[in-house]
C-alpha cells in the first residue's frame, strides 16, 4: 500500500469519529434546551395558576371598591368644579405596581403621561405608584417626578395604602391633575383611563357648591382630603384586577408557546438521533463488508 493509500485509511476512521461526535453534540445541546423549555412552561403555568386565584380575589374586592370611586366622581361633576388659570400648574399620578410579567399593563400607563409631558412639561408634576411607572418615565422624564411610592402590587392594596399615599400628595402643589390608571372590563381587555383631581381652591369657587349644604372650607378640606384617598384606592383596585387578569393571559399564551416549542424541539431531537443512528449503522456495515 502507498502512502497516499495510508492516509486514506487512517482519515476515514477520523472523519467518521468526528461525524459522531458532533452529532452527539448536537443531541446534547437539543436536550439541554428541551429541558429548559420544559422547566419553563412549569413555571409559566404555575405563574398562571396563582395569577387566576389572585384574580378571583382582586375582582371581589374591585365590586366593594367601586362605590368609592363613582362617589368621589360625582362630586366634582354635580359641582361643575374646573381648574382656574391663575395656576396652571398639574399633577398627574402613575397608578402601576412593582411587579412584572403582565403584558402592556404599566406600558400604558406610562405612555399615557409620556404623551401629557410631551405637550407640556414645564408645569406639570408626576407621582409614581409602583416601580415599574418610574422606570419607564425616569429616563426622558425624571426632572418630572416628584414623588414615587414602592412596595406596590406584593399584596392587595388596601385603603391604608390609598391614605398613606394621599396623605404625601395633600402637601404638594398643584391646581388641577389626573389619576391614570387601567380601568377593569373583562378578563381578557382593560382600558386605560383617568380621574380628575383638583385642589381646595378650584373647589370652593365651584360653580354649583352651592347645592351642598352647610359647606364650610374645613368641611371642603376634610371631604378633599378622604376623596382623595378613596380615588386612589379604586384606581389601585382597578389597576390590581387589571394586572392579574393580564398576567393571567399572558402566562397562559407563554406557556402554549412553551407547548409548541417543546413539539418542535421534540421533532428536532428525534430525527437527529435517527439521523445518527442510521449514520452509525452505514459505518458498521460499510466496515463489515470491507473486511
Amino acid at each position: 500500500m502507498n502512502n497516499f493509500g495510508r492516509i486514506l485509511a487512517v482519515a476515514q476512521p477520523c472523519a467518521a469519529q468526528q461525524q459522531q461526535a458532533r452529532g452527539m453534540a448536537t443531541l446534547k445541546a437539543i436536550s439541554i434546551r428541551l429541558k429548559s423549555v420544559k422547566n419553563i412552561q412549569k413555571i409559566t403555568q404555575s405563574m398562571k395558576m396563582v395569577s387566576a386565584a389572585k384574580y378571583a380575589r382582586a375582582e371581589r374586592d374591585l365590586k366593594q371598591a367601586r362605590p368609592y370611586g363613582e362617589g368621589a366622581t360625582a362630586f366634582y361633576e354635580r359641582a361643575e368644579v374646573t381648574s382656574t388659570e391663575e395656576k396652571p400648574s398639574k399633577l398627574l399620578i402613575a397608578v402601576t405596581s412593582d411587579r412584572g410579567l403582565c403584558g402592556a399593563v404599566h406600558s400604558g400607563v406610562a405612555r399615557t403621561i409620556r404623551n401629557e409631558l410631551a405637550t407640556d412639561d414645564s408645569n406639570t408634576k408626576v407621582v409614581c405608584i409602583g416601580d415599574k411607572s418610574r422606570s419607564i418615565l425616569q429616563r426622558l422624564y425624571g426632572q418630572n417626578l416628584i414623588l414615587v411610592a414602592n412596595e406596590v402590587g406584593r399584596k392587595p392594596p388596601s385603603f391604608l395604602d390609598a391614605a398613606k399615599i394621599a396623605d404625601e400628595i395633600a402637601k404638594l402643589d398643584f391646581q388641577s391633575g389626573k389619576i391614570v390608571y387601567n380601568k377593569f372590563k373583562s378578563v381578557v381587555s382593560y382600558q386605560v383611563s383617568d380621574l380628575p383631581l383638583f385642589s381646595l381652591e378650584a373647589v370652593t369657587k365651584a360653580p354649583k357648591i352651592s347645592i351642598y349644604d352647610s359647606l364650610d372650607d374645613e368641611v371642603i378640606k376634610s371631604y378633599m382630603e378622604f376623596s382623595l384617598a378613596s380615588l386612589l384606592y379604586y384606581a389601585m383596585k382597578e389597576g390590581a384586577c387589571s394586572e392579574q387578569s393580564s398576567r393571567m393571559t399572558a402566562m397562559d399564551n407563554a406557556s402554549k408557546n412553551a407547548g409548541e416549542m417543546i413539539e418542535k424541539l421534540t421533532l428536532t431531537f428525534n430525527r437527529t438521533r435517527q439521523a445518527v443512528i442510521t449514520r452509525e449503522l452505514i459505518e458498521i456495515i460499510s466496515g463489515a463488508s470491507a473486511l
